[in-house]
């Protein structure tokens, strides 16, 4: 069987692949490492025989796959995030990685470390994929370099990347006596409760409905709602534009958080018997895919639904999260949208969306390879920082800045960059199994010598060390220092350590998508310096 799968190299691929799967399942401290462990597998199988090493372009495509779809998905939320108070944000971030990749050169020199090896427990015990990539293209460049040794300093290191920082989280919390929940009512504004939306029709009881709009009542009051339907003097229902007036004792449809429709209910009346959306012979309401490449990238108020179909949009939602429309929000690809209009427009509507499964999965290979071009290209500029010695973005940097810029710009001409949420999240799991299994492969049959050695142990403990020291320094200075909520830093803490898994778990005990927003702010800028941080520990400048 060894002989097979060293002689048949994607059959190795396969089938480090498909270990990898069930052993990502395995709970670790209420968390799962995921496509993560397929680096675990890899390791193994390459332990049993040095023969058994996947080509160098296995996890340099992964790497590229990985990389550039995030910067796509990150993007809008990135520089959205970096205007609010993103630059003390990152500032902090970059303060912390620095420390970091000093505190990694003591343990160098401490220890009596290699470079290589340095350069991999920094990446490792900062879970940082692109940073261990760029360490092996350096190492590669340098043709001295030992190319196995990044790896196994990462593989050591990164398990404890993981749970280091998820108990670090869980320390503090109970340390500082966080309340998440007072947190998230404080910053509401940053709109990333996870309330569900719900709709509510009111017999209108305001008293000065006969003299405005009821839409203008509604801005007045200062409520986030939106107002889907009313119910005219002669009992038509009708969609409610921004000079409706609706009269006193009619029904109207309002949309929003369960708190802002009890604060409707307080100004506007009480429920009606009878919903205004039971009754579909006059307006009717369907969910549509966005698969329409002329809907795509462009904001709600230009596609003029009122005017054109005499139809609005009531929800939209995106992946697994339900979003309030608002005029300046731009459509993505795989959106699905809750439009509300007379029934005979529906079916035109639905054509001038798309609304195709099949179209969602598909990807415009020609703005994903020339996205993917241009980002390799840009990686490959020298950055020079000492005399003879330069730094390059390499092909994590530079298909992440792209990826990023071509993300919030979304549509150039006829070009849509953006993908579909599902093949972007699908693109990446495939690109990372690729990387793992490559990188996983090709240091298995070192790491496992070096950790039956006394140094093995030394080594885990130097990662813990490393880890939980950052994961602290960060939290300190965010919370007690610069008073940033718990709940946005733990994001940022994710987005520090580019950790999924982190970020899954500050999401799940704040109860909110606060961790998204700080994880989303400080995620590309973390990525980038730890690339940059991990080549100077190789080359030691650091």
């Amino acid at each position: 069987m060894i002989d097979l799968l060293a002689s048949q190299p994607l059959l190795l691929l396969f089938l480090v692949a498909a270990l990898g799967f069930p052993l990502g399942q395995i709970p670790l401290a209420g968390s799962r490492l995921g496509v993560s462990a397929v680096l675990f597998s890899g390791l193994a199988l390459g332990a049993l025989d040095p023969r058994l090493t996947l080509p160098d372009i296995i996890y340099l495509l992964g790497l590229v796959l990985f990389i550039y779809p995030v910067g796509l998905a990150a993007g809008p939320s990135f520089f959205a995030a970096f205007r609010r108070k993103g630059l003390r944000d990152n500032a902090l971030v970059a303060v912390v990685l620095v420390a970091a990749a000093g505190a990694a050169i003591l343990l160098q020199h401490g220890l009596g470390l290699a470079p290589e090896l340095a350069a991999g427990l920094f990446a490792g015990s900062l879970t940082n994929t692109p940073a261990l990539a760029a360490v092996l293209e350096a190492a590669s460049r340098s043709g001295t370099a030992d190319p196995a040794l990044p790896v196994v300093g990462y593989s050591i290191a990164y398990p404890v990347g993981v749970l280091g920082v998820i108990l670090a989280l869980a320390l503090t919390r109970r340390l500082w006596k966080v309340d998440y929940g007072k947190e998230a009512e404080r910053l509401k504004e940053l709109g990333a409760t996870d309330a569900r939306l719900e709709a509510a029709t009111l017999v209108l009881a305001h008293p000065d409905a006969a003299t405005l709009p009821v839409a203008a009542l509604v801005q007045r009051a200062g409520l986030d709602i939106l107002i889907t339907r009313a119910e005219t003097e002669d009992g038509r229902v009708v969609r409610v534009g921004a000079d409706t007036r609706v009269a006193l004792g009619r029904r109207v449809t309002f949309l929003g958080t369960a708190e802002e429709l009890e604060k409707a209910r307080a100004q506007f009346g009480e429920d009606a018997e009878t919903p205004l959306d039971q009754d579909r012979s006059q307006l009717d309401y369907r969910r549509i895919f966005v698969s329409s490449k002329d809907v795509a990238g462009r904001k709600i108020r230009q596609l003029r639904l009122p005017q054109r179909f005499d139809a609005v949009i009531t929800r939209v939602r995106r992946g697994d999260v339900e979003l309030m429309p608002d005029p300046a929000m731009v459509l993505e690809l795989g959106d699905r949208v809750r439009v509300v209009a007379p029934p005979g427009n529906m079916t035109e509507i639905s054509a001038y969306f798309g609304d195709s499964y099949k179209a969602l999965a598909e990807v415009n290979i020609l703005t994903f390879g020339l996205g993917m071009f241009g980002g390799m290209l840009l990686g490959m500029v020298p950055v020079p920082v000492a005399p003879g010695v330069t730094l390059q973005l390499g092909l994590a940097g530079g298909p992440l800045i792209v990826g990023l810029i071509l993300g919030t710009r979304a549509v150039t001409g006829p070009l849509i960059w953006t993908m579909p949420y599902s093949a972007n999240l699908t693109i990446r799991q495939m690109g990372l199994v690729l990387f793992f299994a490559g990188v996983g492969t090709k240091a298995g049959y070192a790491f496992f010598q070096l950790l039956l050695e006394p140094r093995g142990a030394l080594l885990l403990g130097a990662g813990a060390a490393l880890t939980c020291g950052t994961a602290l320094l960060a939290l300190w200075l965010g919370h007690r220092v610069f008073r940033i909520p718990m709940s946005l830093l733990s994001g940022m803490l994710a987005g520090l350590q580019t950790q999924p898994a982190v970020l899954s778990y500050a999401t799940e005990q704040t109860g909110n998508d606060l961790p998204n927003i700080g994880y989303a702010t400080v995620f590309p800028t973390a990525t980038v310096l730890k690339i940059l941080l991990a080549q100077l520990i190789l080359a030691g400048l650091l």
